[in-house]
């Protein structure tokens, strides 16, 4: 059973929950046809933040992006310092990190359709280069700007090791969380040092001032806008040392690319450290709902998001639902943290009111006639469940349809565990939920490795 402390919470945060959904309730729905669908990703007045900090203070540097001017969605990138290795590292690092076994292998258990491994990799990685007091390699950091405004990592082209690329997406029931909150910058600084990716946490719009389908055409956005920076850099990479000669790009006297309005410069960060065609998706709760949809459209559009290649997803206990209950459901209806009857006001808040149905294709992966490309066609899918989640049953069924056509798809599930356990770890402090983020990171590291080091970590 989850300790008492768990319980404790779970019955604080269901309480403000039932207070904020009915409270939202009353917000008037906007109509995107009046040119108010700018939105907004996160609630301040609810959820605490963490601010953004371009140097490698605690061994992840962050900025914070908006990449759509007619909307709301912004990025936060965490970029692990491993990044400022050279390129040739990538692969001896991989050989020399050490591997311990992880005392808590009992608390998760693996039966859905992969072996587990008692190994992760050590999340601390000793880097030989000398540091100064921000933290990163003297010769790569920019520590002041002309003005003398900006103190944080600036890549330089020299030792920029390219690493791979995970869009993460938050959860919340689509009507809270953020990208920036403190939990969810807490979690993807673990994701970022154990998987040794760039994580790009995306915000997205919250219901019910923009219903469905914003929150997955923002997911969608971000995964182009990765695309478009991938080819901007490819730009910038491809004029070298030219400077002129062209009408539609231009470049600073950094290098980087723009184009003919300075409105589209390349991020000098995924510029000189992102590894796009080795893109992995992590979506938890609601945004493993938002996860799967991006990965469908992905696969849907193929060569044309080139270089980006989505190799790999990870759905983290995601928010999926069905009119026909599952066992799950009706044992564990009151479970802790999100109980059913507060999700089915949740999904009522983020679906438009004349679509509401609980087998809608956002809500249930498995009814019949969804569109998209067939399920063998998807990449490799990790599904992680809680033992007290009600939404487990659900992710079980839909991970077992993938492996039906032999998709890689195994479930682990965690013992004692609850919903959100792995993302609320700074408040809940479970040993599951470190145990969950080094298990994820030894499934991911099989999916980015180069080829022919798949089992150098």
């Amino acid at each position: 059973m989850p300790s008492v402390a768990v319980k404790l919470y779970s019955v604080f945060f269901k309480f403000l929950l039932k207070h904020r959904l009915q409270n939202r309730s009353q917000i008037p729905v906007n109509d995107p046809n009046e040119g108010t669908s700018f939105g907004v990703t996160s609630r301040p007045d609810e959820e605490s933040t963490a601010a953004s900090n371009p140097s490698f203070t605690d061994g992840v540097a962050t900025k914070d992006i908006h990449i759509d001017p007619t909307t709301s969605v912004s990025i936060r990138i965490f970029l692990p310092e491993t990044c400022l290795g050279s390129p040739d590292s990538d692969l001896r690092g991989q050989s020399k990190s050490r591997v311990k076994a992880l005392s808590g292998s009992d608390l998760r258990r693996n039966s859905y359709g992969a072996a587990t491994t008692d190994n992760v990799t050590d999340s601390h990685y000793r880097n030989s280069f000398r540091r100064n007091s921000y933290g990163c390699n003297v010769d790569d950091l920019a520590l002041k700007s002309e003005n003398g405004a900006y103190r944080g990592y600036a890549p330089s082209g020299k030792n920029c090791r390219k690493l791979p690329v995970m869009l993460q997406f938050h959860g919340g029931g689509f009507v809270s969380g953020s990208n920036d909150s403190v939990s969810n910058d807490f979690f993807c600084r673990r994701i970022a040092k154990l998987c040794d990716v760039i994580v790009l946490a995306v915000g997205y719009r919250l219901s019910p001032e923009n219903r469905y389908p914003a929150a997955f055409e923002d997911g969608l956005k971000a995964l182009h806008w990765l695309a478009k920076q991938a080819n901007l850099a490819e730009c910038r990479k491809s004029l070298g040392d030219k400077r002129g000669g062209t009408d539609m790009k231009k470049t600073d006297s950094h290098g980087h690319i723009a184009d003919a309005f300075g409105a589209s410069m390349a991020e000098p960060w995924l510029a000189a450290h992102g590894d796009p065609s080795r893109c992995v998706l992590l979506g938890v709760s609601c945004g493993g709902n938002i996860a799967d949809y991006v990965v469908r459209k992905a696969v849907e559009a193929g060569n044309l998001l080139d270089p980006v290649k989505v190799v790999a997803q990870v759905l983290m206990y995601p928010f999926f639902i069905g009119n026909v209950p599952t066992h799950s459901e009706i044992k564990l209806a009151n479970s802790y943290f999100y109980d059913k009857a507060m999700c089915i006001l949740a999904w009522k808040l983020f679906l438009p009111g004349g679509e509401f149905d609980l087998d809608h294709p956002a809500a249930n992966p498995l009814v019949t006639g969804r569109e998209g490309p067939a399920l063998k066609r998807m990449p490799p899918t990790l599904t992680i469940v809680a033992e007290h989640d009600w939404m487990r049953d659900r992710a079980i069924a839909y991970s077992e349809e993938l492996r039906k056509v032999n998709v890689d798809a195994p479930v682990l599930e965690y013992k004692d565990a609850v919903h959100e356990f792995a993302t609320l770890d700074m408040l809940l402090k479970t040993p599951q939920a470190q145990a969950c983020a080094e298990d994820i990171a030894i499934w991911v590291k099989k999916h980015i490795s180069l080829r022919g080091h798949e089992f150098s970590y």
